[in-house]
């Protein structure tokens, strides 16, 4: 499965509202204030101290806020600290000196419009948000794929807490959904003392590539009604049988909008099979149920039909060049430490062209020199958050396959925990867990963060930022 941010807008729209009402009812602390520097000066002053750092913008935000654009100069190789060097994308929400922050991990770009992650609301905290390295700008140039690591993006997010945590005193939180969850779980494994507490939601773990048996097992007994999949697999069928008809519609929708194929996938054909492949996974990934699985056209339905189901559910757009090229540091991740699941095929028989399409290495251009998978690292990570992580959190959905792979809950004593939210897909968060579950997961949070006896209020609602960051959030395709 290929990573795919932001989500067609169509595509979201439908759950919107039931996603935002839901983060209305989040608890979170009593508004705070941006208060003075502990040292003197403001926080303007405090950020320009810092070495390597940038302020490229501020940018007026809501009252009680204050928001920045910035740039931090890195090694591209951390083991060679005097070697070349690119500035990483980072932005900060600044909260107040005296209230904890929250690292929060795209995985991917960074977006530039301020907005408040849910860690960041229940605690009512500062937040700092980080672009990955290798996604530009945030680019080495000349860039040696060889330094696009785990471990090099995690001493990236280690030396940002490092130049920041002079100033941010309070407790630190680290956070991130999909790839960006992924992310903050690596950085909390090789820097465990930067964080005193992480919520990683839906974050994949795959822990053995070529061990798929887990995402074949969701494909077969995910849902109430066994029909919706079958159906998805009809609609998969009839597709590939019309693939003529569908292929000519790709081209031109080509031709309209400017695509091309020749720089990554490598045809329109191939383009077609991996997004006919794709849909049932992207349908229960992002896709409200059970109510969806009505809408899935028959079998005899009409081409157009069919096409426009496709282009709803996975998306004409994204597997050309220039819907896949901005994810190239994800591919090549993919293909060398992360993994990619496979998705069923069985019922396609006859109607594949061509074997083995169906993995990261199809995204990458031809002429980029990819290392061997390193099969150590992923198990390495599982490894570490099963026996040794402490107070983490791990959200996930009840439908999205991502979580047919996940990270175990780990120890009790330690404050690992994992919590499934019912009936959600990729956009699972604390806010769609049961009761119980979600006081749990809140109260673990607040008082990682120090902010367990502080009086809490229903969450007051700031549009600029929660409404356009829950949104953002929700809507963000991450893995695919």
């Amino acid at each position: 499965m290929i990573p795919r941010t932001p989500r067609p807008a169509a595509t979201w729209r439908t759950a919107a509202g039931a996603l935002l009402t839901a983060a209305a009812m989040l608890l979170t602390t009593a508004p705070a204030t941006a208060d003075p520097a502990p040292a003197g000066g403001d926080i303007t002053d405090r950020l320009e101290d810092i070495p390597g750092l940038r302020i490229i913008e501020e940018i007026d935000t809501e009252p009680g806020f204050r928001y920045f654009v910035l740039g931090y100069r890195q090694p591209a190789d951390h083991s060679d600290p005097g070697g070349q060097t690119f500035e990483q994308r980072l932005t900060l929400l600044h909260r107040g000196f005296d209230r904890p922050t929250v690292l929060h991990t795209s995985g991917y770009n960074v977006s530039v419009g301020a907005f408040r992650s849910e860690p960041a609301r229940i605690v009512d905290g500062n937040q700092i948000s980080t672009e990955q390295r290798f996604f530009e700008p945030s680019r080495p140039d000349p860039a040696d794929w060889d330094d696009l690591t785990i471990r090099q993006a995690a001493a990236d997010h280690h030396r940002i807490v490092d130049a920041l945590n002079d100033i941010y005193r309070q407790e630190w939180i680290s956070t991130g959904a999909s790839k960006g969850g992924m992310t903050s779980v690596y950085h909390r494994r090789f820097y465990p003392e930067d964080l005193d507490g992480t919520v990683a939601y839906v974050a994949p773990n795959d822990v053995i590539d070529s061990e798929d048996h887990a995402y074949r097992k969701f494909f077969r007994t995910v849902g109430d009604d066994p029909e919706c999949q079958d159906d998805l697999e009809a609609v998969q069928r009839t597709a590939f049988e019309r693939r003529e008809e569908l292929l000519e519609h790709y081209t031109g929708l080509a031709e309209q909008n400017g695509w091309t194929f020749h720089r990554t996938v490598g045809s329109a054909d191939k383009a077609f099979e991996l997004l006919v492949l794709d849909t049932p996974w992207a349908f229960w990934q992002y896709q409200p149920h059970p109510e969806a699985c009505a809408d899935i056209p028959a079998a005899d339905a009409s081409t157009a039909d069919i096409a426009a189901f496709l282009d709803e559910v996975a998306g004409f757009g994204f597997y050309t060049d220039q819907g896949t090229e901005p994810y190239i540091p994800y591919y090549f991740q993919a293909a060398t430490q992360l993994g990619t699941p496979s998705v069923p095929t069985h019922h396609l028989k006859g109607l594949l062209r061509y074997p083995g399409l169906f993995q990261a290495r199809t995204y990458l251009p031809d002429d980029m020199d990819v290392p061997r998978y390193d099969w150590w690292a992923m198990p390495d990570i599982d490894h570490w958050v099963t026996h040794r992580s402490e107070q983490m959190l791990f959200v996930d959905g009840e439908y999205d396959p991502w979580g047919a792979e996940h990270f175990s809950a780990g120890s009790k004593r330690r404050e690992t925990m994992r919590f499934v939210a019912p009936g959600a897909n990729h956009g699972a968060d604390i806010a769609a867990l049961k009761p119980d579950d979600r006081a749990r997961a809140t109260a673990a949070l607040r008082s990682w963060a120090g902010v367990g006896d502080e009086a809490t209020t229903m969450a007051e609602w700031v549009p600029g930022l929660d409404n356009a960051g829950e949104r953002r959030e929700k809507i963000e395709r991450g893995f695919r």
